[in-house]
């Protein structure tokens, strides 16, 4: 009901200025409302080496647990923070991997009450050039920014990249907001000029299938065919045009994909 009313507020927003509607509908988009961290969550953080490292004007949460192999740069995804990676930094360090973990904008410990595509990518940048990982891991909307920032950047030093459960197109994250809300089409012609205006590009533009079309990076994609926030055929699209990747689909694991057999392959894929 509550996303109901904010859909009826823009409607009738859009009526006097559909500029503002858009703004605001971008606005209720990108505010991040979870993925704060629990007390539970706690203890496990406090075992690594924590600081804080600037990008724009926000203060991101770096988390280190030491190791004298590679640098895996881990991202989580929307509404999360670095405890969803637990198990697999467990995993990592079997294997003496030097894990590198952030908590995104609006996240965590991370400062900051909104997270964006671009303004997710600006912040894995900022990590990339601090740490210089070789490997790249990335579950959901972090898969998503991973992939968008080595289209702008092409980095030299990563070697290979994981997605999990991460969504593709733009437009269709958008059609489902629009259908959450049930705002017009005129709130939404007014949000995607929006983004044109603000980013350079139209929706069309941010779409993952299209971001590794060019890539000659190894990649591994994971995703379960009953996933109910990322659509199972994002991954297969992106699949399609990433050449130099593998596809591991799944039955039954869910979205998160915490269970040790989805670790195993990571690092397998790491390793080899």
């Amino acid at each position: 009901m509550l996303y109901k009313a904010y859909g009826s507020y823009l409607n009738i927003l859009a009526i006097f200025s559909k500029k503002k509607a858009a703004k605001k509908a971008f606005e209720i988009f990108t505010t991040v409302r979870k993925g704060q961290v629990l007390p539970p969550q706690k203890v496990f953080l406090d075992t690594a080496r924590k600081r804080f490292i600037n990008s724009s004007k926000y203060r991101l949460q770096v988390y280190h647990w030491p190791g004298k192999k590679e640098t895996v740069l881990l991202v989580h995804g929307w509404e999360s923070n670095t405890f969803r990676w637990r198990n697999l930094i467990a995993k990592l360090q079997e294997f003496d991997y030097n894990i590198i973990a952030f908590d995104a904008p609006g996240h965590g410990y991370s400062s900051g009450k909104e997270l964006h595509l671009t303004l997710y990518a600006d912040s894995i940048q900022r990590l990339i050039t601090t740490y210089n990982p070789h490997h790249l891991v990335a579950h959901s909307f972090g898969g998503m920014a991973v992939l968008f920032n080595e289209f702008r950047n092409n980095n030299d030093g990563i070697e290979k990249i994981v997605t999990i459960g991460s969504p593709s197109e733009f437009h269709e994250i958008l059609a489902h907001y629009q259908k959450i809300l049930g705002f017009n089409r005129h709130v939404l012609k007014a949000f995607e000029n929006y983004i044109i205006e603000r980013f350079g590009s139209p929706v069309a533009h941010f779409s993952s299938s299209r971001f590794v079309a060019g890539s000659t990076k190894k990649g591994l994609i994971l995703h379960d065919e009953l996933d109910m926030l990322a659509p199972f055929h994002a991954s297969e699209n992106v699949h399609a045009q990433w050449k130099n990747s593998t596809f591991i689909r799944t039955r039954g694991l869910g979205h998160s994909m915490h269970q040790p057999q989805i670790n195993e392959k990571i690092v397998e894929f790491l390793t080899s």
